[in-house]
């Protein structure tokens, strides 16, 4: 059973017919679509799967809890957002390419004022990254390297030889969460992604600069130690957050939830 369950008026989906097929990009795309933002304004939204006992990996990956309709969320959000912003060990673990232009999102970001596709934006310290890979070599649009001001040049040096655009967001070799987001949103990169991992979705939620989660509860139990969708230090006080939209096929919950 396949259902969409709009939760308030800020998300404008349209509801199902109740008929088993599945939901077209038009639709996904309605459903998840970024709020009007001010001149000034930017919004990060994260998109993250856990498991009933709240797994955000299985074996170190997220594809083995994660489902065809999952990835379809995936991809939409991706070809909504300016950027997406990734942490260094995601990006080795899941082994990330660039983001790809899709002809079924050409008109719509187009009217958005938008490129053919989004921004990579990998967050590190180390920079201790592969500017061999296609991610860097040869991306659709350049990606960006998110460091700190003491990041080793060495390495800084490299990311702009494989054609990176390298970020100072931080004093130190750490990166200040709250300086990337305005960096970025400085850049035009205003619609804002991040697909973690739970580390760096960790210090957006510490730093309180998340506006939106978007998680998958697949409908499996793993147990183990595997981390949460967020890591890192507590926060003093809960971030409490509203519910925007539901989605259920096969058991999957697709939720959003957004900053009150």
């Amino acid at each position: 059973m396949r259902r969409l369950f709009p939760v308030t008026d800020q998300t404008p989906a349209r509801s199902q017919d109740g008929a088993d097929r599945e939901w077209s990009l038009d639709e996904l795309a309605d459903a998840y679509a970024y709020p009007a933002l001010a001149a000034d304004g930017h919004w990060l939204r994260a998109n993250m799967v856990s498991t009933l006992d709240g797994a955000a990996q299985h074996e170190g990956r997220s594809q083995p809890i994660s489902g065809d309709t999952d990835m379809r969320i995936f991809g939409t959000l991706r070809a909504l957002a300016d950027v997406v912003v990734v942490g260094a060990e995601t990006v080795r673990q899941e082994g990330y390419r660039p983001a790809r232009a899709r002809e079924a999102f050409a008109a719509r970001r187009e009217a958005a004022g938008q490129g053919p596709a989004p921004a990579i934006a990998v967050v590190t310290a180390s920079m201790d990254l592969d500017f061999s890979l296609p991610l860097f070599t040869s991306p659709l649009v350049p990606t960006l390297v998110v460091t700190g001001a003491a990041a080793p040049s060495d390495r800084v040096a490299g990311a702009k030889a494989a054609g990176a655009e390298v970020v100072v967001a931080g004093e130190g070799a750490a990166v200040d969460a709250a300086r990337a987001v305005r960096e970025l949103a400085a850049r035009g990169l205003r619609r804002q992604l991040t697909e973690g991992g739970p580390r760096l979705l960790g210090q957006f939620v510490a730093a309180d600069v998340l506006d939106e989660l978007c998680l998958t509860i697949s409908p499996t139990l793993t147990a183990g130690g595997a981390q949460r969708i967020a890591g890192g230090p507590s926060v003093t006080v809960p971030h409490r957050l509203a519910p925007a939209c539901v989605l259920e096929e096969a058991g999957f919950l697709f939720t959003s939830y957004r900053r009150i």
